[in-house]
């Protein structure tokens, strides 16, 4: 679920945004896009979970095209979000633009609603009712900067929100997301596993807001392939070309078990694509990277190898990842692509035994315990795999809060060694035995 907040520039989105997500800090979650950074965060009230998108950065300063990119970036709200937030200043009353913005969101059948910012005293209270005359149902006072009224206003979102339990009735098929930049070949990809085409552009409103999800049944697998390049509308796109890949790319993250991010063999991994694999290992995902275009490098003996080691110097320290050079346009190992994706599927979803677990980890800690802290020895007496939708380990010990981080990287990388965890993100937790 995205929640969009829109407003005028300065009425306080990105305070309300840091608000909502508990952030003190005005970059949360940013990706540099082309023109410049958005913001994209995770929220969870009343049990729901759901991601807040500020738009703020979307409009120029220019005076000439104000008026028009205020209209642009909500209309991609209206486009990309599940429920809208439209933002008004009480100290600025209704603008012209306000009225212009209203005017849009009453037309559309999403739910939206309006928050009155910088109520916080009994004078601007009285004030905000003059918002009413706007026109929206669900219209709440509140102050980002203090927070008051913004409990009421989340209160509201979620009710907009279905219960988890009804979104979550997975596919018992494995998903598989394709990510990346755009033109780097994510649809092509989808089209030539399909066998089919597959329309990417349409003008019909409300096509955008989810991926395109599609069943996949041959030779013998059967999974779920999700293209994150969805469909979008030729009269918004343009510049704001980044602006939807990101949204798309995180909400088929979310959805995904693995996460196939493609790259340009001529562009190499850029900051965009480190910013989609941060997000995939944050959400625990399966990685598997494609390297595409291929078929376009002039090769020499050790191309690949060393295309490789300089990919990985990149993407460190997250290294333990296959990684597969492909060429959508020739078809070349694009079913390998998904066997491997299947194979890290297979690996996220494993369960180790706790007798196996403690007859390897054990050993490998009694020759290479955990350093000391002020004087006092840890010991690590048991480990046990957590019962979660990714590889998860708790290891019990007396002094869990002294475990230092580089003890940590080891035990992990003993995990690596003795389990095949490739492309497989690990979550290592210290308990009280």
């Amino acid at each position: 679920m995205e929640i969009g907040i829109v407003g005028l520039p300065n009425v306080g989105k990105s305070t309300l945004f840091n608000r909502l997500l508990g952030e003190r800090s005005a970059i949360v979650d940013d990706f540099s896009g082309v023109t410049r950074d958005r913001l994209y965060g995770s929220c969870d009230w009343n049990g729901k979970s759901f991601n807040v998108i500020d738009t703020g950065g979307f409009v120029p300063s220019s005076a000439d095209v104000f008026e028009t990119a205020i209209r642009s970036q909500v209309r991609a709200a209206i486009e990309e979000a599940n429920i809208v937030v439209f933002l008004v200043d009480v100290t600025t009353g209704i603008t012209d633009i306000d009225e212009d913005i209203a005017r849009i969101l009453r037309k559309t059948d999403k739910p939206s609603i309006l928050a009155v910012n910088k109520v916080d005293n009994h004078a601007r209270l009285l004030a905000a009712n003059e918002f009413w005359s706007l026109g929206f149902e669900e219209t709440f006072f509140l102050s980002s900067i203090t927070g008051s009224g913004s409990g009421e206003l989340l209160d509201a979102v979620t009710d907009h929100i279905p219960a988890e339990k009804e979104e979550e009735e997975e596919l018992e098929l494995p998903r598989i997301a394709f990510v990346g930049q755009p033109n780097v070949g994510k649809s092509s990809m989808v089209n030539a596993l399909l066998g089919e085409e597959r329309n990417i552009v349409t003008d019909i409103a409300g096509t955008t807001r989810d991926s395109l999800h599609s069943e996949y049944h041959k030779f013998g697998k059967d999974l779920v392939l999700i293209d994150t390049a969805g469909i979008r509308k030729k009269n918004v796109v343009k510049e704001n070309l980044e602006f939807y890949s990101v949204i798309r790319a995180i909400r088929a993250l979310e959805e995904a078990d693995v996460c196939m991010l493609m790259i340009d063999a001529h562009l190499g991994v850029e900051a965009q694509d480190l910013n989609l694999l941060g997000e995939a290992i944050k959400r625990k995902k399966g990685i598997v990277i494609l390297v595409n275009k291929w078929d376009l490098i002039k090769k020499e003996t050790n191309t690949a190898k060393e295309f490789e080691a300089r990919l990985k110097n990149k993407i460190a320290p997250f290294t333990d990842v296959p990684v597969l050079f492909i060429s959508v346009h020739d078809k070349q190992r694009i079913f390998k692509a998904l066997e491997l994706a299947l194979e890290v599927y297979e690996r996220k979803t494993q369960k180790i035994k706790t007798s196996v677990l403690n007859d390897i980890l054990l050993k490998v800690i009694e020759k290479t315990p955990p350093p000391s802290h002020r004087g006092r020895y840890i010991k690590i007496k048991y480990i046990t795999q957590l019962p979660t939708r990714y590889p998860a380990f708790a290891f019990f010990c007396n002094h869990p809060q002294h475990v230092k981080a580089s003890y940590r990287g080891f035990l992990e990388n003993q995990l690596r060694k003795s389990f095949n965890f490739t492309g497989v993100p690990i979550s290592i937790y210290f308990r009280q035995k």
